[in-house]
């Protein structure tokens, strides 16, 4: 027989139950949890700051406080506080600052730019003084940073960014072009563009940002020497990026330069940057300024991705080119096309309804802007009230002007010249004085409106009180149109003599609109003389205008003079008579 083998004994389950229990209470239970290195909290921080993610960081942040790793590792803090300032809590973040138990030029730096970057430059700059007092030597960063900031004040800012560019130059960064590139940018931004180009003329090293920032002023503040700036630029052979031909394109756009415009399109074709669509609206904006609709048209479609700005530039150049009509279809291949409309869409749209006086289009583009939530934005209402006015549907404008929570002045000028336009004068003058009762100060263009309302009203007496108070209470000089407004006023309710009262005391030489509404005043009541004399002053500045002889020979036909109305036509087709210098029919 075989040995016999010997038995396992079996194990009860309770046996197995207070085994498990001992060693999960005796051998797990005094051992240590493995740390986390700390270069994973950096990958996660480092995350955390590229999504922006603010419940991210302070989780981390509470994460870090219990190995205790933030008081001994400045890496990690470091971290943290380019993630709270990338998630916008800017509190956290300098109350992390103050708690640090040792800073460096990285900790300060990336403060200074969180603030500056949250619109924060007050802020930031008071943050560089701490810095500066505290001992430590501010780095390119820093500095870089401040100087951003100060570029975002207001008259100050200049003489600050002049004494940070000089604690640079002392600590040795004069032939840093990153630092100078930022105080460029300062001085740009202030308007001090000549002193911005004396600078770059003697910096010792530039680059295409440097190039840019210049171009970008001049093209802000557009004069011939942003065009002088990039033709040196193709002199020197400057490597021009997508940026410098957009820039240049707006800045030849905005003066309606056709012929500078297309050797900037041969140089970019040249250059390969045809594709970029920033160069390609640019590019559309420059031809549609200069009324060339084919080239724009072409410009257009030769965009492979376009975007909302592409659209909407296009709308805007066919309404500038006179064809608001094709306006509408450039916005229905929009919406076909699947690209979401912004609010500039919107106002341009509004603005192509008000041209066509198209009111169920104009009702359609109202009804998308509730639709995508855009009615709270300013220029967009401010385009429908405009719209709906042009579109003799008063009461749809006022209820868009009510719905407004911020009316700025626009705002207010545009609602009382709608009522004007369309015959409420009272109306008009009403949302005036509620203007003034809530402490809004009208600009040059209100009063214009006001004082036509008044005209249109036939309300001398207000009109004396608003233009009387022009310069006291209101700080605006008066200029032709507001006495064009108060001749036409005068003149309408028969009282020619007080207007050319007025027209001999007006501190300037009167231009032909003040002569125009006293010939059109003089044709409303009969007033020959005074007509002619009105139509003497008005051709001997401008007489080639065939308003004034329109108006006049409507007035001579309404005084049956046949025989001089008749004469003062012939002239209107007689071209040598008009081109003879300093000739007058009388």
């Amino acid at each position: 027989m075989p040995p016999s083998v010997p038995r396992i004994p079996s194990l009860s389950t309770a046996s197995v139950k207070n085994r498990c229990f001992h060693a999960a209470t005796n051998g797990y239970h005094h051992q240590e949890p493995v740390p986390v290195p700390a270069y994973n909290y950096a990958t996660l921080l480092q995350r955390s700051a590229a999504t922006a993610d603010p419940r991210l960081a302070a989780s981390l942040h509470g994460a870090l406080l219990k190995p205790g790793l933030l008081s001994s590792d400045l890496f990690l803090c470091n971290h943290l506080l380019i993630a709270y300032f990338k998630s916008r809590l800017h509190r956290r973040g300098l109350r992390l600052l103050d708690e640090m138990p040792r800073r460096n030029a990285v900790s300060w730096s990336v403060a200074i730019a969180g603030l500056t970057q949250g619109d924060q430059p007050r802020e930031a700059l008071a943050l560089f003084r701490r810095m500066r007092l505290s001992g430590c030597p501010p780095n390119e960063f820093a500095l870089a940073s401040a100087l951003n900031a100060s570029s975002f004040l207001g008259a100050t800012g200049t003489g600050r960014a002049r004494q940070l560019y000089a604690i640079a130059v002392r600590l040795g960064f004069e032939s840093n072009v990153f630092l100078m590139n930022a105080f460029l940018a300062a001085m740009v931004r202030h308007g001090y563009l000549a002193d911005a180009a004396q600078l770059f003329d003697d910096a010792c090293v530039r680059d295409i940002v440097s190039w840019n920032t210049l171009l970008a002023g001049f093209a802000r503040h557009w004069c011939e020497h942003g065009w002088i700036l990039w033709r040196r630029m193709v002199r020197e052979a400057v490597g021009a990026d997508g940026f410098s031909f957009s820039t240049v394109l707006s800045g030849l756009a905005a003066r309606a330069s056709l012929s500078s415009g297309l050797q900037v399109h041969a140089q970019l074709v040249k250059s390969g940057f045809g594709d970029d669509v920033y160069v390609g609206n640019s590019l559309v904006e420059m031809y549609m300024k200069s009324k060339c609709l084919v080239d724009g048209t072409r410009a257009f479609n030769e965009i492979r991705c376009k975007d909302v700005v592409s659209w909407t530039e296009m709308a805007a150049g066919c309404l500038h080119c006179g064809e608001p009509a094709k306006a509408i279809g450039i916005f229905s291949h929009m919406m076909l096309d699947g690209v979401m409309p912004n609010s500039y869409t919107f106002s341009t749209a509004a603005n192509v309804c008000a041209s066509l006086t198209d009111l169920n289009e104009g009702r359609k583009v109202h009804g998308y802007v509730i639709k995508l939530g855009d009615d709270s934005d300013v220029g967009v209402s401010n385009a429908l009230i405009d719209m709906y006015a042009k579109c003799g549907s008063v009461s749809c404008a006022y209820k868009v002007f009510q719905s407004m929570q911020q009316r700025p002045v626009i705002s207010w000028t545009a609602m009382i010249m709608g009522f004007a336009q369309n015959g409420l004068a009272r109306e008009a003058v009403e949302v005036f004085d509620d203007m003034l009762l809530k402490g809004m100060t009208p600009n040059y263009v209100t009063l214009i409106c006001v004082l036509y309302a008044c005209s249109q009203g036939g309300f001398v007496d207000e009109g004396w009180i608003y233009f009387n108070a022009m310069e006291d209470k209101f700080g605006v000089q008066p200029r032709e149109d507001h006495y064009a407004c108060m001749v036409d006023l005068l003149g309408k309710a028969d009282r020619i003599e007080e207007a050319e009262e007025l027209i001999s005391r007006m501190p300037f030489r009167p231009g032909v609109l003040v002569w125009q509404a006293l010939l059109g005043a003089s044709r409303l009541h009969g007033n020959e003389a005074a007509g002619r004399r009105a139509a003497k002053h008005a051709l001997a500045l401008e007489k080639d205008d065939p308003s004034t002889y329109m108006l006049l020979s409507n007035m001579l036909a309404g005084r049956y003079n046949w025989d001089s109305a008749g004469r003062v036509r012939g002239l209107m087709g007689d071209t040598e008579i008009m081109k003879l210098p300093g000739s007058s029919w009388f």
